[in-house]
C-alpha cells in the first residue's frame, strides 16, 4: 500500500518504471512510451506517441505481429528477440506482451515490457532455431514456386502447412465473389473440398475487417465450425492468415489445432507461409492465363482460313498455321526454320501477289510484332479474284471488240446512205439498208446478251406452266435448219411427248443458244442432231454436233461467265462468252439444268426439265393442259408472276 501522501498515478508509475514500457493501441500505434523506452531506443515520446513503433526490424515484423496475436487471446507472451535503436544498432531484449483493455472490458491494444537480454546463449539458441525455421521455410517456399499448375500449388500449400506450423490440419479457402470456397486440405476428410461458406460471417472475414494479416482463435472465445472445420475431433484452436495476389486478398490458409498449443512461432510461420503462398498463386495464376492466351491464340491461328506464319529476326518461319501448309502445300514440319517459299512486301502495311508453283495465287501482307524483331506473315487465297480479274479485263476487251464491228459497220453504210441517197440506185440503197438491219440485229442481240447475262447473276423469275415441248423442238429444228449450208440438222423426238413443266420462253432461249453453239463451234460442218426423251421421269433433251469439242476437265468451266472453251475461242468464234451461262440459270431457275459432255467427235449438251403431270398423276399430253400440279423443286417464288425478267 502506498502511504499518505500525494495521489500516485499510472503516468508517475510508468515514469518511474526502470524497465522500458510501450502501450500500443488496436491500430498498433504507439499510445504510451515511459522514459526508459526513450532511454532504452534513443527515440523521445514526442516522436512516437500516435505512430507505429519504430523499433521492429522489418525481418521481425511478422514475428511482431504474431505475438500481437497470440497476446490479443488472453495469454501473456514473452520472447527474445532483437529491437532497432535510433542510431542504427541493435538491442537483444526480452519482450513481456500482454493484452490491453477498455473500461468496458473490450480489447484496447497491448502493452509491452523491454528488458535487455544477458543471457547470450538463450538468445542464441532462439536465433539458431529460429534461423532454421526460416530455412526450412525458404525450401517450403522454394517447393510451392517450383510447380506453376494452380492446382498442385494449392496442394503443395496444403501440405506444407502441417510440417511449419505444427497444425494437426489444414487447408486454403479461396474468395469467389461473396463466399470461400475450400480448395485443398490436408488432414482431412477428402468430401469437404469445393465446400461453400459465407465470407461475412467466417474468421475469415472477421480477419479482412480487422485489417491484420493473422487471426487466432480458441474455442473458449468463439464456435470453431467456421467452414465445418468442426470435421476435426477435438478441435480447439484455428489460425489463419491473409494469401494476397497482387495486393488483393485471395485467400485464407487455415491451420487446425486439435492436440498441441500454437505460440506465436507458428502463427509466425503461418503468416510468412501464406505470403509466400500468396506468391506461388500469382505466379501460378499468371502462367495459366499465358497458357490460357496463347492457346486462344493458337485455336485463332489455326483455326484462320488465312496462310499465317511468324518470321524471327533472320526472317526464318517460327509458326506456320494449318491454312498455311494447305496453301503453301509445305507441311510446318518443313517449313520450320526455313524462308517462307514467296516473296515479301517491301515495308510493313504493304501488299504484293505472287502466283505459287501449284498455280494458286495468293495476297501476303507482312506486319511487325513491337518490342521484337519477329514479323507477322498473313496471306490469302485469291486465285478467284484474279481469275475473275483476268476475265473481266478480257471480257472488256471481248466487248469493245464484238460491239465495235457492228456499230462500225452500222455507222459506215448509214453515212454512206446520208452522204450518197442520190447517187446510189435502189438496189445499193436496199443493199445499205439490209446490212444496217442485220448488223443491228447482231448489236441487239449482243445488248440483249450482256443485259440476260447481269440478270442471271441474281434470281432469275419464270413461269411455272405445261407447255408442248414436242413442239418447241420443232419450232427451232425449222428456225436453224436453213442456218448455215455445212450443217445438217436431225429433230428425233417420240411422238407423242409429255408435256414440260417451266417456262416455254425461257426455254426457247435454251434450245436457240444450244443449237447457235453448236453450228458455230463445228466450222467444218457436220451433223447437230436434236433429239428428246424420257429419262427417269423427266424430260431430256440432248444437241449433239460434231465440232472442235471440249478440252478434258473444262465440262463445268465452260458454264462461268465470260468464259470460252480454249483462251483463242474469242478470236476464232466470237462472243463474249454469256452463252452456256445463262442457259444454265435458266434452266435451274425452272427446276431443270444444262450439262456438258465430249463425244468422240464433238459436244453433247443436254437439258432436263420435270414433266407436268396432270391432276390424278397421269401426265399430260401437250400444252394447255389444265390442272397441273408442280412438282416441288419447281415451284416459282409465289411473289414472282410468270415470264418477268427474261
Amino acid at each position: 500500500m502506498i502511504p499518505d501522501g500525494p495521489d500516485v498515478s499510472a503516468d508517475a508509475v510508468l515514469a518511474s518504471c526502470p524497465d522500458a514500457i510501450v502501450a500500443v493501441d488496436a491500430r498498433m500505434h504507439v499510445a504510451a512510451w515511459n522514459a526508459a523506452a526513450e532511454r532504452l531506443f534513443g527515440w523521445s515520446a514526442a516522436e512516437t506517441l500516435g505512430r507505429p513503433a519504430p523499433i521492429v526490424p522489418g525481418e521481425l515484423l511478422a514475428e511482431e505481429r504474431a505475438v500481437l496475436e497470440r497476446a490479443r487471446a488472453g495469454e501473456p507472451v514473452s520472447v527474445l528477440t532483437r529491437r532497432l535503436r535510433r542510431d542504427g544498432t541493435a538491442v537483444d531484449v526480452r519482450v513481456d506482451t500482454g493484452p490491453l483493455h477498455a473500461a468496458d472490458g473490450s480489447p484496447a491494444g497491448w502493452l509491452q515490457v523491454f528488458r535487455r537480454d544477458a543471457d547470450h546463449g538463450e538468445l542464441r539458441s532462439h536465433a539458431a532455431e529460429r534461423a532454421r525455421l526460416v530455412r526450412r521455410l525458404t525450401d517450403v517456399a522454394a517447393d510451392i514456386n517450383a510447380d506453376l499448375d494452380l492446382g498442385a500449388v494449392l496442394d503443395r500449400i496444403a501440405r506444407s502447412l502441417a510440417e511449419l506450423t505444427g497444425a494437426d490440419a489444414g487447408g486454403f479457402a479461396l474468395i469467389e465473389g461473396d463466399r470461400l470456397r475450400l480448395v485443398s486440405l490436408s488432414g482431412l476428410s477428402e468430401r469437404l473440398l469445393g465446400y461453400t461458406a459465407p465470407l461475412e460471417t467466417s474468421l475469415f472475414g472477421e480477419l479482412l475487417r480487422s485489417g491484420r494479416s493473422v487471426l487466432l482463435a480458441t474455442d473458449d472465445t468463439r464456435s470453431l465450425d467456421d467452414l465445418i472445420w468442426a470435421d476435426l475431433d477435438g478441435l480447439h484452436t484455428i489460425a489463419l492468415g491473409v494469401s494476397s495476389v497482387q495486393g488483393r486478398p485471395y485467400g485464407a490458409l487455415y491451420a487446425l489445432y486439435s492436440g498441441r498449443r500454437v505460440g506465436h512461432v507458428e502463427l509466425e510461420l503461418l503468416e510468412l507461409l501464406a505470403a509466400h503462398a500468396g506468391v506461388a498463386l500469382g505466379n501460378a495464376m499468371a502462367y495459366q492465363e499465358m497458357a490460357r492466351r496463347r492457346a486462344k491464340e493458337h485455336a485463332v491461328v489455326e483455326s484462320s482460313a488465312d496462310g499465317i506464319a511468324v518470321l524471327d529476326g533472320q526472317g526464318r518461319v517460327r509458326k506456320w498455321n494449318r491454312a498455311a501448309a494447305e496453301l503453301t502445300g509445305v507441311p510446318a514440319a518443313q517449313a520450320a526454320g526455313c524462308r517462307p517459299p514467296f516473296p515479301l512486301p517491301e515495308g510493313e502495311g504493304a501488299s504484293v501477289r505472287h502466283r505459287l508453283p501449284g498455280g494458286r495465287w495468293v495476297e501476303i501482307l507482312v506486319t511487325g510484332i513491337s518490342g521484337t524483331e519477329e514479323r507477322v506473315v498473313d496471306f490469302r487465297d485469291v486465285t478467284q479474284a484474279k481469275e475473275l480479274e483476268e476475265e473481266k479485263d478480257l471480257f472488256m476487251a471481248t466487248a469493245g471488240h464484238e460491239l465495235r464491228t457492228p456499230v462500225t459497220v452500222v455507222q459506215g453504210f448509214a453515212g454512206t446512205l446520208v452522204r450518197r441517197w442520190e447517187q446510189l440506185d435502189d438496189a445499193a440503197r436496199k443493199d445499205a439498208v439490209r446490212t444496217i438491219a442485220e448488223r443491228s440485229s447482231v448489236l441487239a442481240k449482243l445488248v440483249e446478251n450482256l443485259l440476260l447475262g447481269s440478270a442471271a447473276g441474281g434470281d432469275l423469275r419464270v413461269g411455272a406452266e405445261a407447255f408442248d415441248l414436242r413442239r418447241l423442238l420443232e419450232e427451232a429444228a425449222g428456225a436453224f435448219s436453213s442456218f448455215s449450208p455445212r450443217h445438217t440438222l436431225c429433230l428425233e423426238a417420240p411422238e407423242p411427248l409429255p408435256a414440260a413443266l417451266g417456262d416455254p420462253v425461257a426455254t426457247d432461249v435454251i434450245l436457240g443458244q444450244l443449237l447457235e453453239n453448236a453450228f458455230k463451234y463445228s466450222p467444218d460442218g457436220g451433223r447437230v442432231r436434236l433429239r428428246a426423251g424420257v429419262d427417269g421421269g423427266r424430260l431430256v433433251v440432248d444437241v449433239e454436233d460434231e465440232g472442235v469439242g471440249i478440252a478434258p476437265g473444262d465440262e463445268e468451266r465452260i458454264f462461268g461467265r465470260f468464259v470460252q472453251g480454249e483462251a483463242g475461242d474469242r478470236r476464232r468464234f466470237g462472243g463474249i462468252g454469256l452463252g452456256l451461262y445463262i442457259v444454265r440459270r435458266l434452266a435451274r431457275a425452272q427446276g431443270g439444268d444444262v450439262t456438258a459432255s465430249a463425244r468422240t467427235v464433238g459436244t453433247r449438251m443436254r437439258l432436263t426439265l420435270h414433266s407436268a403431270p396432270r391432276r390424278g398423276g397421269a401426265e399430260a399430253g401437250g400444252a394447255g393442259e389444265g390442272g397441273v400440279s408442280v412438282p416441288e423443286g419447281a415451284r416459282p417464288d409465289p411473289d414472282e408472276g410468270p415470264d418477268q425478267g427474261r
